[in-house]
């Protein structure tokens, strides 16, 4: 019995200072490696929530295919360099020709950029507005695209300030196979009548100068406007049903014929109250 005492009561003295926390300090806890938590388990709660780590990699995603798209985009240039110079004989040829290819890539690639979101692709026609109004805002106007109008469908697909004044257009691709003509007042494309699409045009534009006009505590105009591609016109710009028929090649110049005169806080202050009353769609 004294020989089982003997061998129990040291290991239950060992299991107990082993055990016996120090007042004032901490247990260092048992070195066992649970199978459930791995070592890393400290660094995935501190690493980025999953939605910024989509985030970083969906960016990271459009960084690479941008990269990729501008490398076969020079790798074409010099095959047609290359291929130039050997038919021509002449190095310097292909290296001309050559340059003048990727000149012509990258200005067909500004003339599709658009402000527009890229999950939202705009129509060819908006973005060859887009493309001309951009010389606009290098003047001081102030351009919105894509904007809702509050308790309806409708959009205007670009609305601008400067100092002629403030503008509603909405860009449209027409079979230019078919002849535009005015004819009694109305608008047709071939035989079909479009003055169902004016009067939209017309009445976005309308909403647009009330919300704004409320918004600034004062009136103000807004014209309304439809920039046209395609089809051929008797005509650079036409006044129709309240709406200026526009040949989308001249909307920089017709931009000019605006009659108000506006100064730079004016300006600033339709933008602002454009921005604001009229929702972005995309």
């Amino acid at each position: 019995m004294d020989c089982d005492s003997h061998l129990v009561g040291p290991t239950l003295s060992s299991v107990e200072s082993a055990t016996r926390v120090k007042e004032g300090e901490q247990s260092p806890g048992p070195t066992y490696a649970s199978p459930f938590v791995t070592s890393d388990s400290s660094r995935f709660r501190s690493s980025p929530g999953l939605k910024d780590v989509a985030s970083r990699t969906y960016g990271s995603l459009l960084a690479g295919e941008s990269t990729r798209r501008w490398a076969i985009r020079g790798g074409a240039a010099v095959v047609i360099g290359l291929a130039a110079g050997f038919l021509m004989t002449d190095w310097r040829i292909g290296v001309t020709v050559g340059a003048a290819a990727l000149i012509g890539m990258i200005v067909h690639y500004m003339r599709r950029q658009s402000e527009v979101p890229r999950w939202r692709t705009p129509s060819a026609a908006q973005r060859k507005t887009e493309a001309q109004l951009r010389v606009m805002q290098k003047m001081g106007y102030r351009v919105l695209h894509a904007r809702g109008i509050p308790g309806g469908n409708g959009q205007i697909d670009h609305f601008i300030v400067g100092r002629r004044g403030a503008f509603a257009i909405d860009s449209e691709s027409w079979d230019k196979r078919l002849p535009l003509r005015n004819k009694l007042e109305k608008l047709y494309h071939g035989r079909f009548s479009k003055n169902e699409r004016i009067d939209e045009a017309l009445e976005e534009a309308l909403v647009a100068e009330r919300l704004v006009s409320e918004e600034l505590g004062r009136e103000i105009k807004v014209r309304a406007s439809l920039a046209i591609y395609g089809p051929g016109m008797p005509w650079d710009s036409h006044r129709l049903r309240g709406v200026d028929i526009i040949q989308g090649t001249k909307v920089r110049k017709w931009l000019r014929t605006g009659k108000d005169r506006l100064t730079e806080t004016e300006i600033e202050e339709i933008y602002q109250a454009a921005l604001k009353v009229l929702p972005q769609r995309y």
